[in-house]
């Protein structure tokens, strides 16, 4: 089969589209049938630093996301679709979408693409319980920083050790008088 020749304006918007696919390090499809401009705009704001929510027509998405290497959605470009593309922390993006979800229920996710392969919704749920990679970290850095905490008392406690035996012979030597 041919593939269908678009006009100069709707090969720009694949364009677009392959490249945020390109640079995202997960991607997430909603349908948004029912929410008004203002709650989309609540919607982006609430997704983070690095998030982007983009309403896209089903056919040039499903173009771009295929020109993109993006496999496995072609079933979710149905209905109103708008993506989310992430290029930060795909944990603080799914917490977004879905607590934004519980409280409106227009939003629907359909599913996502990380890591090379296809998300169902119980998977971005799942990545949506995470705790975000800053909370990880910081508890990392405490866990490696009690275990130097520790390291250093067990090193230490040899010589503080030696220091108390010497004084305790020190001590007896002056009270035996020698």
């Amino acid at each position: 089969m041919a593939e269908r020749e678009y006009p100069a304006g709707k090969q720009t918007a694949i364009a677009e589209l392959a490249d945020d696919f390109s640079n995202a390090t997960a991607t997430v499809l909603t349908e948004y049938r029912g929410l008004s401009v203002a709650e989309l705009r609540e919607l982006r704001r609430s997704l983070g630093e690095g998030t982007r929510y983009r309403v896209a027509k089903n056919t040039l998405a499903k173009r771009a996301a295929n020109q993109a290497g993006v496999t496995g959605l072609d079933d979710l470009f149905v209905g109103p679709t708008a993506i989310t593309f992430i290029e930060g922390d795909p944990v603080e993006a799914a917490k977004g979408l879905r607590n934004f979800a519980k409280t409106h229920e227009s939003l629907v996710i359909k599913g996502g693409y990380m890591e090379g392969k296809a998300l169902s919704v119980d998977e971005i749920t799942r990545l949506a319980d995470l705790e975000s990679r800053e909370v990880l970290l910081a508890k990392l850095a405490g866990a490696l920083k009690a275990t130097a905490q520790k390291t250093a008392s067990v090193l230490a406690a040899p010589a503080t050790q030696v220091a108390r035996l010497g004084a305790a012979l020190q001590d007896k030597k002056a009270a035996s008088g020698e």
